[in-house]
């Protein structure tokens, strides 16, 4: 695997940002290949997505990138939950969904098409995954999300003072704008949805799954229940586990071959 760490110029964050990737694209010859690579026009490119306090190249499938001849794009997107903050240089949800695929599709050739762009990620990036594939429908043709963080039903609730487990109402506020109106908003997964649906257009392909002991298996349940309620298929599984590396270890080792087997 050949390894990048990226910086550019983000104009949606008013200053550089840093991402890596991964391309399996070098040849060893110490090794029997299976297969000879893949030339880069021929590569599909998985988005990944950190969680809450992570950062890009925390958690990386590499021997899956090497055994199903994908790129991983891992960008740096703070604790922003993937979405256009309210103040200025905080949008990245414009960052991930517009200029870094841009980026790479000018830069190296990679993700021109749905059917070759997919995107992951645990936690906040989970929900950053699913959120990010319902705003760009044309851009990413597969999404799975892994112990999301579908948490917009329970911050709607909340009023200045207030605050969770993860964060106060300040935090919520900056990232998903007006709380008493962010169920109604685009920065609520299930406005996206219906918003496709009105419109007749294709939705990306989804994945959600969760641990039977994760915090957060409620909203992870409500959400599949929504789509199923609105028709759309999509996979929902959960299992064994709680919001840990042990249970997104074991998920991807079935959401990667749902993806690009």
């Amino acid at each position: 695997m050949a390894y990048f760490r990226i910086r550019m110029h983000v104009n949606a964050l008013r200053r550089q940002a840093s991402f890596e990737m991964l391309i399996p694209n070098d040849i060893r010859t110490d090794v029997p290949a299976k297969e000879a690579a893949k030339p880069m026009s021929e590569l599909k490119t998985l988005f990944l997505l950190h969680g809450y306090t992570g950062c890009a190249g925390n958690w990386v499938p590499e021997p899956l990138a090497s055994q199903y001849g994908f790129a991983i794009v891992m960008p740096s997107a703070e604790n922003s939950f993937y979405l256009d903050g309210l103040s200025t240089g905080h949008q990245f949800q414009t960052f991930v969904g517009v200029e870094l695929v841009d980026y790479v599709r000018n830069t190296f050739g990679l993700a021109k098409r749905p059917e070759d762009t997919y995107i992951m990620g645990m936690s906040m990036g989970g929900f950053g995954a699913l959120h990010t594939a319902l705003a760009y429908p044309k851009t990413f043709g597969k999404a799975a999300g892994l112990s999301s963080a579908l948490l917009v039903h329970e911050i709607a609730k909340m009023k200045p003072g207030d605050s969770n487990s993860v964060a106060n109402y300040e935090y919520y506020r900056e990232c998903f704008g007006d709380l008493d109106k962010v169920e109604e908003s685009d920065n609520n997964p299930e406005t996206l949805v219906k918003k496709l649906l009105a419109k007749g257009e294709k939705l990306p392909e989804m994945y959600i799954c969760c641990g039977t002991e994760d915090f957060l298996l409620e909203g992870n349940r409500a959400f599949s229940a929504f789509l199923k309620s609105q028709g759309v298929a999509h996979v929902y599984e959960e299992g064994p586990g709680m919001h840990d590396m042990k249970f997104w270890s074991q998920s991807v080792e079935k959401v990667i071959p749902w993806m690009f087997g």
